[in-house]
């Protein structure tokens, strides 16, 4: 039987264990309440700036060490995540008035710029400049939105009808391309049938 000295020490050393964890537990408990509620998980460490907007907000997952500035936003699926367990920052940050459309995963710890937009499934594995769009797995910079431009009007989903895609643009050169290069050999097809056509009267007239 333990002392009433050894138990008083014990259960001391239970309580203050319990009360200096109490604010960690406390956060773990209503970040799981909020999961089970609306499908968004939030880690209590994260930081979260001002008019912070979540849209549909199922399945959202943000990082121990993410950062987020003030008028960001993020729709469903958005997922804020790590790619090591190393301690420290592992977690991305988003700049001010980021927006993250659907889907889209950014994993790592850099930073996405001030103003940046991330496209709907997108996968960002490293720094996006401040006002640049990112689509794409691996995201790459679509031209069209100047990289430091940054305040500029919300869009939603983080896309627009007026980016273009270097990639489409290198497809697009390439079908056209390949449209000129049909157009030649039509017309030298032309051509040959032409010269054969005329060299089947000369024949008729050698053998007459």
């Amino acid at each position: 039987m333990l002392s009433r000295y050894a138990r008083h020490l014990v259960a001391s050393l239970v309580v203050g264990a319990a009360v200096a964890r109490w604010p960690q537990m406390a956060g773990r408990w209503v970040s799981n309440v909020a999961r089970f509620f609306t499908g968004v998980e939030i880690h209590p460490g994260a930081t979260i700036g001002r008019r912070f907007f979540i849209d549909h907000g199922m399945g959202i997952v943000i990082g121990e060490t993410a950062e987020i500035g003030d008028d960001c936003t993020l729709y469903h699926g958005v997922t804020l995540g790590g790619v090591s367990w190393d301690k420290g920052k592992r977690h991305p940050t988003l700049g001010d008035g980021v927006t993250v459309g659907a889907g889209a995963k950014i994993l790592g710890p850099f930073t996405v710029g001030a103003g940046a937009r991330v496209g709907s499934n997108s996968v960002v594995v490293k720094e996006v400049p401040p006002g640049a769009t990112v689509v794409g797995i691996p995201a790459r910079i679509v031209e069209g939105v100047a990289a430091g431009e940054a305040g500029h009007a919300f869009s939603a989903y983080a896309v627009t009808t007026n980016e273009n895609d270097p990639l489409n643009a290198i497809l697009k050169t390439l079908a056209a391309r390949s449209d000129e290069s049909e157009a030649h050999v039509a017309m030298l097809i032309a051509r040959l049938e032409a010269l054969e056509a005329q060299r089947q009267p000369q024949k008729r007239t050698g053998s007459g």
